[in-house]
């Protein structure tokens, strides 16, 4: 298959979206921290962030912590917030993202971790939740339930993935797009922002949920 864009304007999507994947998940990098982030969805990730301003970023599931640098990174630059990286390990990330001044990590499972976090956030603080941890429908639901109540009318709980055996044949089925049907279906403060995929092409179907 040719790498060049104007030699595959004929590929489906299926296929493109195969292409993506594999760049995503082992080539990119932020500041040469591998970041297993859609590079579009990333892009709509610091629109929410400047339409919002939330004070905390709390980000479920962090790999080597490109991710998370980045939105550091993002806060820097509107001068306001901190993140919360939250994994079951983070001896793979290094001392660049560690060291930022504006990121705290937690080890330990995310819903298992919900009272250490939440002692973190104030009540007055506005909070934008990323759940990218196991993509297991049963964990992206207990998440979805565990963290909702830090998420105020009007901010984002982004929930990852969705394009498991929705756009990609990989991770679990169910996964995050079945848990999300299954948590909008039974909380009526939450709504699915579809406004939110105008790239079309998003790792986040039905991901983005506004709370209402």
């Amino acid at each position: 298959m040719a790498d060049y864009m104007e030699e595959n304007l004929d590929m489906p999507l299926s296929k493109v979206l195969d292409v993506i994947q594999d760049r995503i998940m082992t080539k990119t990098t932020y500041f040469g921290v591998p970041a297993l982030k859609s590079p579009t969805d990333f892009w709509i990730y610091q629109e929410i962030m400047h339409e919002t301003k939330p004070d905390v970023i709390i980000e479920i599931g962090n790999n080597c912590g490109g991710g998370t640098l980045a939105l550091a990174h993002l806060c820097d630059l509107l001068d306001k917030g901190r993140v919360i990286g939250i994994d079951i390990s983070h001896e793979n990330v290094p001392d660049l993202v560690k060291n930022h001044p504006r990121i705290t990590l937690i080890e330990g499972d995310a819903c298992n971790s919900f009272t250490v976090v939440s002692k973190l956030v104030s009540s007055s603080d506005r909070v934008l939740i990323i759940e990218d941890s196991a993509h297991t429908y049963s964990n992206t639901l207990n998440v979805l339930m565990c963290y909702q109540s830090l998420i105020k009318p009007g901010d984002y709980f982004i929930v990852e993935d969705g394009i498991c055996h929705h756009g990609l044949n990989v991770g679990p089925n169910p996964g995050p797009y079945e848990a999300i049907e299954e948590f909008v279906r039974t909380n009526s403060n939450f709504e699915i922002d579809r406004d939110r995929e105008s790239f079309l092409v998003t790792w986040n179907p039905k991901g983005y949920l506004r709370r209402v």
